[in-house]
């Protein structure tokens, strides 16, 4: 498994990475969904993790998880403040009332899955990938 990890976390983290950017893109561009302000700080976080992760995997750059991680642990704590927001547990920040709400749904699959919650799904596979892929190269090198 780790090796596994370590050859294949930067390629299951891209392959994330550009399925929720490109999944985005077609919520906004493609369906009409106007993003909110909490999402557009969702993409700041997760648009450039494709191309990170991409110049990573060609330079076999051994560090990615370092330059990946902050992003993405953003990233999840941003999606899940969204997703708390959106289900009703936190209160919609006032920087919200003035754009799209960013408690509104565009989508809601299965009664649960709205656009913030793929997202947070997103950077969590993309936390763990990467952690994992850092925790083999540091069991590795002892």
């Amino acid at each position: 498994m780790k090796n596994f990890m370590r050859q294949y976390g930067p390629y299951l983290a891209f392959g994330v990475a550009l399925t929720a950017t490109l999944g985005s893109l077609y919520y906004s561009e493609v369906a009409g969904f106007l993003p909110c302000k909490l999402c557009w700080y969702q993409r700041i976080l997760m648009y450039p993790l494709v191309i990170v992760t991409l110049v990573g995997i060609f330079l076999q750059d051994e560090f990615l998880p370092n330059y990946v991680l902050p992003f993405s642990i953003s990233g999840i704590l941003l999606s899940g403040y969204h997703y708390l927001v959106q289900v009703g547990v936190l209160a919609q920040p006032i920087s919200c009332a003035d754009s799209v709400p960013c408690g509104s749904r565009y989508v809601n699959y299965l009664g649960f899955i709205t656009i913030p919650f793929m997202a947070l799904v997103a950077f969590i596979l993309i936390t763990i990938f990467l952690g994992l892929m850092k925790l083999a190269a540091a069991e590795e090198d002892e």
